[in-house]
């Protein structure tokens, strides 16, 4: 029916499994050889040097993918590998369930995340969002500067009162 699997914990390692039964066609250690095989290199025949080297290049590599989704908001001006951006139509001959949609692609666009691909209609709802909020900051001065202005011509009078206060008491003082 099915596979019977009696994996034992290694001491030893703490990391790896030794398989004592394996009942179906395929052998545990091939298995677990071809994900390793997939993740990285084997590690036997690397070089300590070489493997602090390859991990910082994958690590760099995240982060760059890390900061170009990051910075994915609204319309972009520039790809971050720094081509130009043009705007992508997807042809009618394309298989899609929306044949002509627009995108806001890198000109020199590789499916890698270090270059933009992005939907015209998503950046464009992003723009008009933080233009929204713009908006609304300014909007929000120019309450305040109506209220500042007020403020202003209120004490331009009390120094004016003051200022004739002051030379009221020059006159009692020093006559």
């Amino acid at each position: 029916m099915g596979c019977a699997i009696d994996l034992s914990f290694s001491l030893l390692s703490r990391v790896s499994f030794s398989p004592r039964r394996f009942s179906c066609d395929a052998d545990a250690g091939a298995f677990l050889h071809h994900i390793a095989d997939g993740l990285s290199p084997p590690r036997a025949q690397m070089d300590p040097a070489e493997e602090r080297r390859e991990m910082k290049r994958q690590k760099e590599y995240y982060n760059m993918v890390g900061y170009v989704c990051d910075s994915e908001y609204g319309i972009p001006r520039k790809c971050p590998c720094g081509s130009t951006i043009i705007d992508e139509v997807r042809g009618k001959e394309d298989y899609d369930t929306l044949p002509g949609k627009r995108f806001f692609t890198c000109k020199n666009y590789e499916d890698d995340g270090l270059h933009y691909r992005h939907p015209w209609v998503f950046g464009v709802q992003e723009e008009i969002e933080r233009l929204t909020a713009r908006v609304e900051e300014a909007e929000q001065v120019i309450k305040l500067v109506a209220n500042l202005n007020k403020q202003i011509e209120t004490m331009e009078e009390h120094v004016q009162i003051l200022s004739v206060k002051v030379a009221d008491l020059e006159k009692v003082c020093f006559e």
